[in-house]
């Protein structure tokens, strides 16, 4: 059975590669279609030449931009309104549109907490890949983006507990909260170790991040046995914006 095509819509540069690089790499490689759209940041930005970078490493295309500005970083996109000061609904036609254009399978995006750190420009993410995936399918909304598209699944890029104790030591958060869920909450627990050394390779490419001590280089620095239990899993909670009579896409098919 052929792996799904599979579109990944995340905030900043560095959240694909830390959050489901090693799924991105696995479906590249079995020839599937992936891409990644990238909520923040403009296309002229060195983030943006490092993001082409690691996608390249993990076979996922070229950037997909909506260009908004970084919620603590103006300089992402001068020029540009904050992605959380966008209107709601241009937003999301921006995101049906590539939907629409790119037809995937499968949908990865952050979860409702935004993942491990709750960053806002995460947690809006999260909502407006929710409706753009609602919206893709239905053809009397935004008729001007292309013909309707409706992704067979949804799947949320998230933490169990007991992954997130074992993460935390390794992030330099001591003094913040960790966002993660039940252990019984996650629906895929996918092993990608046989694609650790791509997905820590594409971490590394975000060299701004990596240079200001930011999460992708304190983990891909980590000594090797330490790096692969933190990284060699990447957990996901499915939602189905189809009906349940549709046909199963598994992310781990």
């Amino acid at each position: 059975m052929p792996v799904p095509s599979l579109l990944a819509v995340y905030a900043h540069p560095d959240d694909e590669s830390l959050w489901s690089g090693g799924v991105l790499a696995r479906h590249a490689a079995a020839g599937a279609r992936t891409g990644v759209v990238t909520t923040t940041w403009a296309a002229d930005t060195p983030r943006a030449a490092e993001l082409a970078q690691a996608l390249r490493i993990l076979g996922a295309g070229e950037p997909r931009m909506l260009g908004y500005a970084d919620a603590r970083a103006p300089q992402s996109a001068p020029g540009s309104v904050r992605l959380l000061d966008a209107p709601l609904d241009e937003t999301v036609r921006q995101l049906v549109a590539h939907l629409r254009e790119f037809r995937p399978q499968i949908v990865v995006t952050h979860d409702a907490y935004g993942g491990l750190t709750g960053h806002p420009d995460h947690v809006h993410t999260h909502r407006v890949t929710m409706l753009a995936v609602q919206a893709s399918g239905l053809d009397q909304l935004y008729p001007d983006a292309g013909e309707p598209w409706q992704p067979s699944a949804l799947y949320l890029a998230t933490h169990p507990h007991t992954a997130a104790r074992a993460l935390a030591p390794h992030l330099a958060r001591a003094d913040k909260a960790i966002h993660s869920v039940p252990d019984e909450h996650i629906t895929a627990a996918v092993d990608v170790s046989p694609w650790l050394e791509q997905k820590v390779a594409a971490m590394l490419a975000h060299h701004t991040e990596v240079k200001r001590g930011a999460t992708p280089g304190l983990l891909a620095n980590l000594p090797p046995a330490a790096r692969e239990q933190v990284l060699s899993t990447e957990y996901y909670t499915r939602h189905n914006p189809c009906p349940t009579t549709a046909p199963q896409t598994e992310l781990t098919a």
